[in-house]
């Protein structure tokens, strides 16, 4: 080979080296933004705003890890966006005046699938493979037994994005057939750090147990002392425990005072009860008025 082409090759390959590392760079030195924007958005106090601009932080942070594929600080917060987006605003609908908001459940499944993905990056990152999520439940375990406290960010929200997307595919049996793992994942973060994320993983586990009867592997006495752990460590200010309790474990044991009594308790509740976490309280007031208007239907 010509000596001249070869270091010309040599000139190129170095170049796009340093042009990746320059965008990597890029990228980490932008991550306190990205911080400060995600504190900034639980805070939100107007879920219009959040409704709007939840998507341009979702296509901001996917721009940024087209330039850097291994950031799993960033990878967590994409599927953290994900999984807001869905829940919040699009699995019910949204509409401001909270009249004929536009349910998409289909949309919404896709949206929870997305963060999946991107949390199951970084649980691979971690340790698991995709044989393991793949595979048989034995050697799922087997493989999550082995993850340390590090990998409970990853645990959560893979487990949490998973579920949403089975729960609302529910038509196809190959889904449902996979929840067992996004539930062992989340044992795991039980184990690991019972408290992470606001308690997610008590809820989480307040819902599994409480929405099905106990013929179909219910437990409404475990549902209701997860949701107790849950409300008992956020002081009882996170209001979206409350209303999924209502959703799922009232309305399954038919028990209407409670789902009616905890929904006006979300809808009384000030908005500055629980001022780091605003926008979630506010979703979950929203989301109550909604179910309340659905009270004569399954009552």
């Amino acid at each position: 080979m010509n000596k001249y082409l070869k270091i010309g090759l040599i000139i190129s390959a170095l170049s796009q080296l340093g042009a990746c590392s320059m965008a990597q760079l890029t990228v980490k030195a932008s991550m306190p933004l990205i911080d400060g924007g995600i504190t900034a958005m639980n805070k939100q106090a107007d879920l219009g705003i959040a409704a709007a601009a939840i998507p341009a932080n979702i296509s901001l942070i996917e721009g940024m890890l087209v330039n850097d594929p291994n950031n799993n600080k960033l990878r967590l917060y994409a599927a953290q966006a994900y999984y807001g987006y869905a829940f919040g605003f699009i699995e019910d609908g949204f509409s401001e005046n909270g009249f004929n908001p536009q349910a998409n459940p289909n949309r919404a499944a896709k949206l929870y699938e997305k963060g999946y993905h991107h949390a199951r990056h970084v649980l691979i990152s971690e340790g698991l493979t995709e044989q393991d999520l793949h595979g048989d439940l034995e050697s799922l375990q087997y493989s999550i037994n082995d993850l340390d406290g590090d990998a409970v960010p990853a645990l959560f929200w893979a487990a949490s994005c998973w579920a949403k997307s089975i729960d609302l595919n529910r038509d196809k049996t190959h889904n449902l057939a996979q929840l067992p793992k996004a539930v062992m994942l989340m044992q795991r973060v039980l184990e690991l750090d019972e408290h992470y994320y606001m308690s997610g993983a008590h809820i989480f586990f307040g819902v599994y147990y409480g929405s099905k009867s106990p013929m179909l592997g219910g437990n409404y006495k475990l549902s209701e002392q997860h949701f107790s752990l849950a409300n008992k460590a956020n002081h009882n200010k996170l209001l979206v425990s409350k209303l999924l309790q209502a959703q799922y474990l009232e309305r399954q044991r038919f028990n209407q005072q409670g789902f009616h009594e905890l929904l006006t308790q979300i809808i009384q509740a000030s908005d500055t009860l629980y001022p780091e976490q605003t926008l979630i309280n506010l979703i979950a007031k929203y989301k109550a008025s909604l179910l309340l208007k659905k009270e004569t239907l399954w009552f």
